[in-house]
């Protein structure tokens, strides 16, 4: 007769001699390159502009900037476990975006219209990601931004800092060589209106990427 404490030492031996996960695949360093689509997306509040009346209030409307998109980065993944990795990281976009339309009116005075463009992009991150299996990272990213807009009328830039948001998968397929699929979001905080203008600026922008990596 299997008595109960006979079952529970079973247990514990299956649970003893059950194969471990293996290490995953994607701990150490890496290097990869993507390509996909990107929208930006500006955004004014507020402010005045001088006219010859005096200084009067004044709104802009952009149209969103859809472009195609590229990054280049290099990083490092940490296990913490067998299943958990923590990866740190920095990207760059060295590929300016699309220009687009943006329109500044001044009630009573009239409107002008120029375009701008996104470009100088970065990204530095933390990535924190779950092995599904040796060969497979799921994984999510976390981090610190920056770009700069360009008005085409006058070359001026300016300059945005904010926070990113991502998600993402990879897979090996053969050796160190990888494939990889994510989406990212990025906010980029306020700024001050250049030119003689009052008022603050923000920019928001995603993308959609994929790409190849290789794990060294």
């Amino acid at each position: 007769m299997i008595t109960q404490k006979m079952k529970y030492l079973v247990l514990a031996a299956a649970i003893g001699t059950s194969p471990a996960i293996a290490q995953s695949a994607f701990e150490g360093a890496y290097g990869q390159i993507g390509i996909g689509y990107e929208s930006a997306s500006p955004s004014f509040s507020g402010g005045v502009v001088p006219t010859a009346a005096g200084p009067r209030p004044y709104s802009v409307s952009a149209s969103n900037a859809n472009s195609f998109a590229g990054t280049v980065t290099l990083g490092y993944n940490f296990a913490v476990t067998n299943t958990f990795l923590l990866g740190i990281g920095a990207e760059y976009s060295p590929i300016a975006g699309q220009k687009a339309n943006y329109t500044l009116t001044v009630p009573g005075v009239g409107s002008a219209t120029d375009q701008y463009n996104k470009q100088n992009s970065y990204n530095i991150f933390l990535s924190p990601g779950f092995a599904i299996d040796k060969d497979k990272l799921a994984y999510a990213k976390v981090g610190y931004t920056g770009t700069s807009i360009k008005a085409a009328s006058d070359g001026s830039t300016t300059n945005y800092t904010g926070y990113s948001l991502g998600l993402g998968y990879k897979q090996i397929i053969n050796g160190g060589l990888y494939g990889f699929l994510e989406g990212n979001y990025a906010s980029y905080g306020n700024q001050n209106v250049s030119g003689g203008l009052t008022g603050t600026s923000n920019v928001n922008a995603t993308n959609i990427l994929v790409g190849l990596g290789y794990k060294f």
